[in-house]
């Protein structure tokens, strides 16, 4: 089957993950997509993040690169030289979108802003994707995954009531900003086609953040509270919390009303705890949480998670068991819909790559080809892509534009 976005060709300049992963997902559904990097200055996933094969740094050795760049084109070019940058505007002319990450002003200061490259281009659809935006005071404020995950809130709803606001894991941020910019690309790309215009579109990494804290945001609004951390605990919901089962497994377990409650009793064998003064409504379960949480633990604690999980979801409770990375990589609902997808890769042998998070029925997207080593297709797109002959290619490789 042909893919959903065949025919769409799109130029990556940037790395790391808010843009090659709004590229990734085009790439999946039959885009073609050219990353663009340099010999001095490649993406740095490639030597900045682990994991690594076997612990060895190597620029084609990084599995965060490889998963954030799978089914894509790579290329080297040397932006500030004069015949790198005529090649840049020839990739431009070539494309219908340009996705950039890099920090604001610098797609300027090398002559590949958006006015600039619409004189190549007047269809085209270009989004930059930045921390904070291209405009406002701290445009221009460098940072990573971690540090907008504090400015947008999520690091102050996280942690216990008493204790310090955590980090939560990676550049969470970065893959919000990706599901809002996929879908705006390819709206602008639609609108691009239908009127001939050209669209840029400035993605704020940081907005999105906000966006996506849109009930605690509003809660404040609407009535001045603060949200505040609360670990595992919820407003609503109790219990409401991860419980210790066999071999270090962990269970999550959350009742909604008292309905749910009761349901929870009976299957844990012990009916009589749903009219125990202590827990018959969720205030009192509210103000005995931490004993409640205690008889719970004793029982779970003895199981495996996956036998709680089931026995609970039996009785109508609320339960999951808690997977580890290992446990992803042979969960049955994951295989089945092929979200892992095994690729050769030159240097690192089998990969396993993620396919996106949803699906199409007449056109359904996958895993073109593992993630390209760093240059491993200049022949293929400036001589095959864009018309170079032989000797012109040779004579700019001489001249270091593909450095």
């Amino acid at each position: 089957m042909s893919g959903a976005l065949d025919g769409v060709k799109v130029v990556e300049f940037g790395g790391y993950a808010a843009g090659p992963f709004i590229g990734k997902y085009l790439a999946n559904f039959g885009a073609t997509v050219v990353h663009v990097e340099s010999k001095t200055r490649p993406d740095g996933f490639r030597l900045q993040y682990p994991p690594f094969k076997e612990n060895r740094i190597g620029l084609n050795r990084s599995g965060c690169f490889s998963i954030h760049n799978d089914s894509k084109y790579s290329i080297t070019l040397n932006l500030k030289h004069p015949e790198g940058k005529k090649l840049a505007y020839r990739l431009v002319q070539w494309a219908d979108i340009v996705i950039e990450n890099m920090r604001p002003g610098t797609m300027a200061r090398l002559g590949l802003d958006f006015s600039t490259l619409c004189r190549f281009n007047p269809r085209l659809v270009m989004l930059s994707t930045s921390n904070m935006g291209q405009t406002g005071p701290w445009a221009t404020h460098p940072g990573f995954g971690s540090q907008l995950s504090s400015y947008s809130g999520f690091t102050y709803l996280v942690g216990e009531p008493n204790g310090p606001p955590q980090l939560i894991y990676g550049p969470y941020v970065d893959y919000v900003a990706v599901g809002f910019g996929g879908v705006a690309v390819l709206a602008a790309l639609d609108y691009s086609r239908r009127t001939g215009r050209p669209v840029y579109i400035d993605l704020s990494q940081y907005e999105t953040g906000v966006h996506f804290l849109a009930p605690a945001v509003l809660d404040y609004v609407c009535s001045g509270r603060i949200a505040q951390r609360e670990g595992n605990r919820d407003p609503v919901a109790v219990p409401h919390g991860c419980f210790p089962c066999r071999d270090g497994e962990w269970c999550a377990i959350s009742c909604w009303d008292d309905q749910e409650w009761e349901r929870l009793c009976r299957a844990l064998g012990h009916p009589e705890w749903s009219t125990d003064s202590r827990f018959r409504t969720a205030l009192e379960r509210k103000r005995n949480e931490a004993e409640l949480h205690r008889l719970i633990a004793e029982w779970t604690r003895e199981r495996h998670a996956q036998d709680v999980m089931w026995h609970l979801q039996r009785h109508g409770v609320h339960a999951a068991r808690v997977n580890t990375m290992r446990d992803l990589f042979s969960d049955p609902q994951l295989v089945v819909r092929q979200v892992w997808q095994e690729h050769e890769h030159p240097e690192m042998g089998r990969v396993s790559y993620r396919m996106v998070s949803y699906q199409l029925d007449e056109t359904p997207g996958g895993i073109r080809w593992g993630a390209p080593c760093l240059g491993q297709n200049n022949r293929e797109v400036f001589i095959g892509m864009l018309g170079l002959s032989e000797q012109e290619y040779a004579e700019l490789h001489e001249k270091g534009v593909f450095d």
